[in-house]
């Protein structure tokens, strides 16, 4: 399967999972409070599978565009109820009641994201220990007293067994403080306690450019350009690559290791390159076709291979998070606490300038990351719609007409002033709406295909 099939694909299992379960917060919810749901849509469009199910005869309906989804209920603005079904009809529920129906969809989303990085830790997340290789002269890490072999054990207090928990804690301290304490422990054990100023950085922090912006630079151990684990179905599975097998030449660049066979291999994309390599002691050549990955800084060749880990490499430069049962679940919630909190900051920041509007991305985006991450594994991925879900959730929250935000504000008024807004008013308000969710999908798209043609 092409890569962007695989991501098109990917993308509509990512999109399909978390919609429906959005929807289903609503049906849910509804359904306890004794609404008649009359359907529950996954995608908008001409309908392409319909099943009625329960004493209602509610219909279960797969759409043709799949990128969004709706539960229709029964509503006197819609059409005519019957009179025996007033009662249950929406327009006819409390506000008390038409709020939580409303709020359940994002609500949703989180608890989705709450059940996505539990199995997530039960699993375990395999990492790189934070060990630094290098803390560039005269940046501000550097000043900081930050040293090569210093390893970050902790971040204000939180413990950080892996680059991914440095940079998204970094990142969100990034947003807002003036600096940071980070515990290293340097390379003969001594433990020291170092601030890191950020008043500077929180005008142009991304997340892939923090570490390298103050200075910071992993260290990489030398690993052996030798094959482990293959994708199934990947250019190097295909072309007859084997685990084991220790790369020597890619089109007669000698490889010394493998940061070297990745660097050359990401200069091919989309291109048959000649791999010579050792296996039982025969040296052999084998053409490969190589794959093509779109990243923020362009286009990259992959095969599909990840290396061959000697075990005491493994033992001294890699980590992984896990955790018991129940210790999984409330890691979750505060994981999950932490980055709805941080979507909503970077948001807030977007809208006063404080980060570019550059991320915010669209389809396209996504459906390369939900590739990517489908193809590295079951953890990545689960992070990966954790994250989606929660954005997903927070947008959904915010006040913008037509959105559950939207709703829920006119429900508040409607509780302030004891009566609901004219339909003048919401009718005005649902123009402004349509307007800004145009502008703000347009911009995402703009995006994504910008970083195409730049790349």
């Amino acid at each position: 399967m092409s890569s962007f099939l695989y991501s098109t694909f990917a993308l509509i299992i990512t999109l399909g999972l978390l919609i429906a379960f959005h929807e289903y917060g609503h049906f849910w919810t509804a359904r306890k409070l004794g609404v008649k749901v009359l359907r529950y849509s996954i995608g908008f469009g001409k309908p392409i599978w319909i099943r009625r199910r329960g004493v209602d005869q509610t219909e279960f309906v797969l759409a043709a565009i799949p990128l969004g989804g709706y539960v229709k209920m029964l509503d006197e603005r819609e059409g005519d109820v019957p009179p025996e079904d007033l009662h249950r009809a929406f327009n006819r529920q409390s506000v008390w009641r038409r709020f939580a129906i409303v709020l359940a969809g994002p609500m949703f989303n989180f608890l989705f994201a709450i059940l996505a990085f539990w199995l997530m830790f039960l699993i375990g997340v395999p990492g790189v220990k934070p060990v630094i290789g290098e803390a560039a002269p005269e940046t501000i890490a550097a000043i900081a007293g930050f040293k090569s072999g210093d390893e970050i054990i902790e971040v204000e207090g939180e413990k950080t067994p892996t680059w991914s928990v440095v940079r998204i804690t970094l990142l969100d301290y990034a947003l807002d403080a003036e600096k940071v304490d980070l515990k290293v422990r340097s390379s003969d054990g001594d433990i020291r306690i170092l601030t890191l100023p950020l008043k500077d950085i929180t005008a142009e922090v991304k997340q892939k450019e923090l570490l390298e912006f103050v200075g910071i630079r992993p260290y990489r151990p030398i690993i052996p350009a030798i094959l482990g684990q293959l994708e199934p179905g990947g250019p190097a599975e295909k072309a007859g690559l084997q685990t084991g097998d220790q790369v020597l030449k890619i089109n007669d660049q000698k490889i010394a290791d493998w940061t070297m066979l990745v660097n050359i291999v990401r200069s091919y994309p989309q291109q048959k390159i000649l791999v010579e390599i050792e296996r039982n002691g025969e040296v052999q050549i084998i053409p490969v076709n190589t794959d093509q990955q779109s990243i923020d800084t362009g286009n990259i060749g992959r095969i599909g291979a990840g290396p061959a880990q000697p075990e005491s490499l493994s033992k001294e430069y890699f980590s992984e998070v896990k955790y018991p049962f129940i210790d999984a679940l409330g890691v979750s919630i505060k994981k999950t606490w932490q980055m709805s909190a941080l979507t909503l900051r970077m948001i807030g920041k977007m809208i006063v300038g404080e980060v570019s509007l550059e991320n915010l991305s669209g389809p396209i985006t996504i459906a390369t990351y939900a590739g990517y991450t489908a193809n590295a594994g079951i953890t990545p991925f689960l992070y990966f719609l954790a994250v989606i879900s929660i954005s997903l959730g927070v947008l959904n929250l915010l006040p913008i007409p037509l959105l559950d935000g939207g709703h829920l504000l006119n429900y508040s008024i409607e509780i302030i002033k004891g009566s609901p807004l004219s339909d003048l008013v919401q009718e005005k308000m649902q123009r402004v709406g349509i307007a800004f969710l145009v502008m703000l999908m347009s911009l995402a798209l703009y995006n994504d295909i910008a970083r195409l043609i730049n790349n």
